[in-house]
């Protein structure tokens, strides 16, 4: 088993988002989790308190969308909630976030990015032509152009996990993308499979396709 606290030093203190997501958890029973979490928060959130930046005419924006003060917006994207984005994130042209995406403070969402079921800590960099489905990214984790984090078996069946001594575990679930912990790099044009995870400062190299657990 991974436990959250072996990938990530902290939750923000200040998150509305923090009793839903235990540092004692093991870390893959915090995807359906990221669901549950929007849908309190939004039950709570007035209408009138959820955009503190200004939407441009292109951006379309659909469904529980909360954003955060001094966020850098594209001209042209799609957001599609339940979706939270944190203070001073900056999101590039053709961002794509469809449903069920929590985003920290000072995050980098990149150019033609498409996220669902997602996690972002603060400080995060989804920066190029990523795709990023039910993960979860730590502080500071970083994905080069053109990364993808695989969410789903070629058979369908349930993802299993490998924890550091090489050993196999279930998670019980059929979608579970890349767990990327903190600090830790994928870079240009890798491929995260099902499961995948780094701990953190870890790092895959470009090109790669990498499965399993890399401390």
């Amino acid at each position: 088993m991974i436990y959250a606290h072996q990938l990530f030093q902290s939750v923000p203190h200040d998150w509305p988002f923090a009793k839903f997501f235990s540092l004692t958890q093991p870390v893959h029973e915090w995807i359906p989790v990221i669901a549950q979490a929007l849908h309190s928060f939004f039950n709570a959130c007035p209408l009138d308190q959820r955009i503190h930046s200004t939407i441009p005419q292109r951006l379309v924006v659909q469904g529980d969308v909360y954003i955060g003060e001094r966020v850098l917006l594209p001209q042209a994207g799609t957001l599609i909630g339940p979706l939270y984005i944190g203070d001073e994130c900056e999101l590039r042209p053709n961002i794509y976030l469809r449903g069920n995406v929590i985003v920290g403070k000072q995050c980098v969402l990149g150019h033609a990015c498409e996220l669902k079921n997602t996690l972002l800590l603060d400080h995060a960099q989804v920066s190029h032509r990523n795709y990023v489905g039910d993960s979860i990214l730590g502080t500071g984790a970083h994905l080069g152009a053109g990364c993808v984090l695989s969410n789903l078996r070629f058979d369908g069946q349930e993802v299993w996990m490998h924890d550091p001594d090489g050993q196999k575990f279930p998670t019980g679930l059929k979608k579970l993308g890349g767990i990327v912990g903190d600090y830790a790099e994928a870079g240009c044009n890798s491929v995260l499979c099902p499961g995948a995870c780094l701990f953190p400062h870890a790092k895959v190299f470009p090109c790669e396709s990498f499965r399993g657990t890399r401390v």
